[in-house]
């Protein structure tokens, strides 16, 4: 009997003292915490690493731009353009009665009309970049320099179909504006417009780029404007959009707005794509663009389901130009022109810019769907003839 007992005991005697022992070994064990900070240093997991943004500066960027206008104002320029246009006869002067009593000294029938723009000075040579329809149909134009010079200017060429035209004019110690590559821009850019809005005098305003490559916006026939919220009037257009750095990225041409007055949404022409024009015009007197001699209308589902399209591609050809590049080469309204030179068309005003840049007198593999039937059909690129009208004045 007293065997069993102490092999009973023996085992919990045991137990007790190894217990002791530990306790005294480890005294936390006794302890149970509820503190959710001394739960966390018990964890055995690393910290997460996070991304540690640097400190915000408040002093490293500029507090003033005044170097940035001052480097590039003085070959900001003011455009005064006039032209003299006929004044409509008073019914009363077609009497002779009444005409009798002036003889030949008839009140004069014309009248000077005036328009004021912006420019800018981009060439040692005196060229200087404004908009087309600063001067359009002007008899005279005179530029005047901040510095109190003024002359008239000669006109180079002018391109309505972006909106731009070119002048020279002769004077000695011309300033130039630095131009950067517009493909640079980017949007959150700080960016400044200057012009001489409402014939006030030279004046600048500061604001962000907004958005880049706008088109569809019905202003030009080649649109690839920056937008920009600082502040466009009339009188900024053909002025220059510059840079924190003061070098030009755009030329001011247009805002939108419903009172006439600005409303933080202006464009401008990027410097890559006026570079390209002012080079054009001042070689070749025009800027030479491909063609093809086509209308086209935007595809939508509804259409792209009567051709028997599976999903809204290319365009639809709407018109042929009697005679034109795509007559000749066998193209008729109705046709679905879906790639050119074997790029699928994702947007037609995209895909007349890629056409423009073709040299008249390439060969041309266009993909057409007719009747159901794709067909590939080899155009040669004419040249895009002239506008027949002149846009009027914004």
């Amino acid at each position: 009997m007293r065997r069993s007992l102490i092999a009973y005991a023996l085992p919990v005697v045991i137990g007790v003292l190894l217990a002791i022992v530990l306790l005294n070994t480890f005294p936390q064990l006794l302890r149970h915490s509820t503190d959710p900070d001394e739960a966390r240093q018990s964890a055995a997991r690393p910290a997460p690493e996070l991304q540690q943004a640097a400190p915000l500066s408040r002093s490293e960027g500029p507090v003033s731009y005044s170097e940035a206008v001052e480097k590039a104002a003085p070959a900001v320029v003011n455009i005064y353009s006039s032209r003299v246009v006929a004044r409509e006869e008073h019914p009363m002067m077609s009497d002779p009665f009444f005409r009798q009593f002036f003889g030949e000294d008839l009140p004069s029938q014309q009248r000077l009309l005036s328009s004021l723009g912006s420019g800018v000075i981009v060439s040692e040579d005196g060229y200087v970049l404004t908009n087309h329809h600063v001067i359009d149909g002007a008899d005279e134009i005179q530029v005047a320099l901040r510095d109190g010079r003024e002359t008239l200017a000669e006109v180079i060429g002018t391109d309505p179909e972006s909106d731009l035209a070119v002048l020279r004019i002769e004077l000695d110690d011309l300033p130039v504006i630095q131009i950067a590559d517009s493909e640079g821009v980017a949007v959150g850019d700080i960016a400044m417009a200057i012009g001489n809005p409402f014939g006030v005098g030279q004046t600048v305003t500061m604001g962000i780029i907004s958005a880049t490559g706008r088109s569809h916006l019905g202003l030009s026939a080649y649109e690839d404007f920056i937008q920009t919220d600082a502040a466009i009037n009339p009188g900024n257009s053909g002025g220059a959009l510059i840079n924190a750095e003061g070098a030009l990225v755009g030329i001011n041409t247009a805002i939108f707005s419903r009172s006439g007055g600005s409303q933080g949404v202006g464009f401008a022409i990027p410097t890559r794509l006026a570079r390209t024009i002012l080079d054009a015009l001042v070689t070749q007197g025009r800027v030479i663009r491909g063609w093809l001699g086509i209308e086209a209308q935007e595809m939508t589902s509804d259409l792209a389901a009567s051709f028997g399209l599976q999903t809204p591609r290319g365009v639809v050809i709407s018109g042929v130009v009697p005679d034109g590049p795509a007559d000749q080469a066998g193209l008729r309204p109705g046709d679905v022109l879906l790639e050119v030179d074997g790029r699928p068309i994702l947007d037609a005003r995209a895909a007349m810019s890629d056409i423009a840049a073709i040299q008249p007198g390439a060969t041309l593999p266009l993909t057409v769907v007719r009747s159901g039937e794709k067909l590939t059909i080899d155009l040669e690129v004419g040249e895009r003839p002239l506008p027949s009208s002149r846009r009027t004045e914004r």
